[in-house]
């Protein structure tokens, strides 16, 4: 039975208001429109971003929602328009589009894409500035583009990234964004050389990859810090070198790491959203060409802060988003290179649930022992 051009009804899990429980409901899931993919979701995994937005805190959070941003699955069908992806291509849908056409992707200099972000930032479809999702006739807010806590969801096709088929759903989801991330900070935005010497603050998931990302570019010495000393035995695993606990020291962490680095670290990466640790991050590089790269997403309103002095000899304050690859040409490459094992993904995945046990799943992501959690979404 083709259900192609037809409304689906599917089980997804609904944020129905901040900070309360998700529920799983029956969501009527509406047709691709052109330039738009319905994709069957097999595998999603949680990212501490949904968690954020679901939290209350996130000014373009909007509810009632389906979160879920790091997932694989199945086109099931293709709006008008779409020829990249057919019917039964394996795919990863991409919070960061590309459409390869505008002023950002054009550039050369970012991986950003501004085509449909007005969009998405709303939560809703660029056609007809509308949901897709509906509960009972009550329009559902899309997040990020990709709603992947949802059995069938809808993306624009600029966002989705078509993968090799052989490659297993249940791992690669988590190359649509925290494993990429971190990695990307440290090929892409960084450009970390062989030799260098590099801190890594907050040794999560994202924090972890930069580590692997690291070892992979040569890095001589990659300082792991945590409050948590729990993290350093497994952190070893994915290239860090040494352990700083701030709670250790009387000091301000940055003086620990210049005393310890002979006047500082070549690179450093905050990978928290904390802007204390993000001044600290940057004060703790070396003078004249030391590079500090945010990668942690700071709360709305926040504001970062340091003396320009530090800037002035010659450090380098950076950002990345998605580790700065262009989603649609390069996911699927980081997908090639691990099944060439020349990546990690496996090893970050702690535990495996189902779509039922999501709010098990964030209660988890919350207590230091798990760094990716995976949901299998399909029945």
């Amino acid at each position: 039975m083709t259900t192609q051009g037809q409304v689906i009804t599917c089980k997804a899990a609904v944020a129905w208001e901040p900070n309360k429980p998700l529920v799983i409901e029956d969501v009527q899931v509406a047709p691709p429109q052109a330039g738009e993919v319905r994709i069957k979701i097999l595998f999603t995994a949680l990212c501490h971003t949904d968690a954020y937005t679901w939290s209350g805190k996130d000014p373009e959070g909007l509810f009632p929602c389906i979160l879920g941003h790091e997932a694989a699955g199945i086109v099931e069908s293709v709006g008008e328009g779409v020829t990249e992806v057919l019917p039964g291509d394996h795919v990863i849908p991409c919070y960061q589009a590309e459409c390869r056409e505008c002023k950002f992707c054009k550039s050369g200099k970012t991986n950003l894409c501004g085509k449909v972000r007005t969009a998405t930032g709303v939560g809703v479809m660029m056609n007809d500035r509308k949901s897709r999702f509906s509960v009972n006739g009550k329009p559902i807010y899309h997040f990020m583009g990709t709603s992947t806590f949802s059995q069938y969801t809808v993306a624009h096709d600029v966002s989705v990234a078509k993968i090799d088929t052989k490659a297993p759903l249940d791992k690669v989801c988590l190359l649509g964004c925290g494993v990429s991330t971190g990695l990307g900070a440290v090929w892409n935005t960084a450009k970390v050389e062989l030799g260098s010497i590099v801190a890594v603050f907050g040794l999560g998931t994202v924090g972890l990859a930069v580590a692997e990302g690291a070892k992979a570019a040569g890095a001589s010495r990659i300082i792991g810090v945590d409050i948590d000393s729990k993290k350093f035995g497994p952190a070893k695993n994915f290239g860090v070198t040494e352990f700083v606990n701030p709670n250790d020291h009387d000091k301000p962490i940055q003086q620990v790491l210049v005393d310890l680095t002979d006047g500082g670290v070549d690179y450093s990466f905050e990978c928290i959203g904390n802007v204390s640790v993000m001044r600290a991050a940057l004060e703790c590089c070396h003078k004249g060409w030391g590079t500090s790269v945010i990668v942690g997403v700071a709360a709305s309103g926040q504001e970062i802060s340091t003396r320009p002095f530090q800037l002035v000899t010659g450090r380098v304050w950076k950002g990345t988003a998605f580790g700065g690859f262009k989603s649609r040409t390069q996911v699927p490459w980081l997908v090639e290179k691990y099944m060439k094992k020349e990546i990690k993904v496996d090893e970050y995945i702690t535990h495996n649930l189902t779509l039922g046990e999501i709010n098990e799943a964030f209660d988890l992501l919350h207590e230091g022992g798990c760094l990716r959690c995976v949901l299998k979404v399909d029945d």
